[in-house]
Formats: structure tokens, sequence, C-alpha cells
């Protein structure tokens, strides 16, 4: 067994077969990807407590079909774009927390151009959000 408790596990217990579930009634669940960790080697202080309180997120978004949490992000950025009051501001918030969140989480294993895409994108998200609020 791992020695912390929300590094990746070798295998489910109780599981049965590739499904997991012993009574088949459950869906099958996808395989987490390769490797031996979820966080940065050495990584210390802000960033290994983010990267700590971030795993069990990311595990359960990681089950989901890959088709849903983009189709919901693009749903609330389309309310975002469509109506021009606070509540489309509303709607762009879980996309620009969203998006700050996987940039933080993805910046170490990034080059310079994949760091600035993310900037980029964060700060449309936030003068999108400010117009929305009525800022601008």
């Amino acid at each position: 067994m791992p020695s912390h408790p929300l590094a990746k596990p070798s295998g489910r217990p109780g599981a049965s077969g590739p499904g997991g579930g012993g009574n088949g009634r459950k869906r099958p669940r996808r395989p987490l990807p390769a490797g031996d960790q979820f966080f940065t080697p050495g990584a210390t202080g802000v960033r290994k407590a983010i990267e700590e309180r971030s795993a069990a997120p990311l595990v359960y978004l990681f089950q989901f079909p890959r088709w849903v949490v983009p189709l919901i992000m693009v749903a609330l950025l389309l309310v975002g774009f469509t109506v021009p009051d606070w509540r489309g501001g509303l709607a762009v918030l879980p996309v620009l927390g969203f998006v700050a969140w996987l940039g933080y989480m993805s910046w170490p294993s990034l080059r310079v151009g994949g760091r600035l895409i993310r900037v980029i994108l964060v700060t449309f998200l936030l003068l999108l959000t400010a117009d929305r609020f009525g800022l601008f």
C-alpha cells in the first residue's frame, strides 16, 4: 500500500476485474494515468499543500467520461458570452477558477509557450468576468 493516503494505488481494494465493482451494476472506471506520483517532486510550502488538497478532486474528475468537464465548461462560457450582466459573470467564475487551478497545477511541467497561453487565457477570463459584473 502506498505511504501517502492520496498516492496512486496499485489496485482498488475489493475490485474484481477491470470494472472495479463485483456486483456488475457499477460503470467501469477509467484507469488512472501511468506514473508513480501525483505531486511535483521536491515541492514545499503552498504548492505542496495545494497539490495534496487537489489530488482527490483530480482523481474524482478523472473518473468522469472525457467529454463531461469540457462540455460543462463550454456551456458556462457560452452563457458568460451571451448574458451581458452579472449572471454572465457568475457563469464565467467557475470556468475562471477551473482554468486557473489547472494552470497552477500544470505550471512546473510547462515550457514558456504553455505558460504564456495559460496567463493569456486567465487574463481574458478575468476581463470577461469583470466586464459582466460592470467593472468596465
